[in-house]
């Protein structure tokens, strides 16, 4: 896949807009609804959103 994003650091690999890993598609990135995401990066987005709300369930 090939793109360019004004909010991709390259030397990171991060999205400095969601301060996250750069996924294309995922919610709040500018390419939110414009794009068709693939079954494995609907996957992984799903994975990071479980992980998240995990993490926070298992603090107190």
């Amino acid at each position: 896949m090939s793109f360019s994003c004004k909010n991709y650091d390259y030397n990171d690999d991060k999205c400095l807009m969601l301060k996250q890993d750069c996924i294309p598609g995922r919610p709040g990135c500018v390419l939110e609804g414009r794009v068709i995401l693939s079954e494995a990066l609907t996957e992984r987005i799903k994975e990071l959103e479980q992980k998240k709300t995990s993490g926070k369930t298992g603090k107190k």
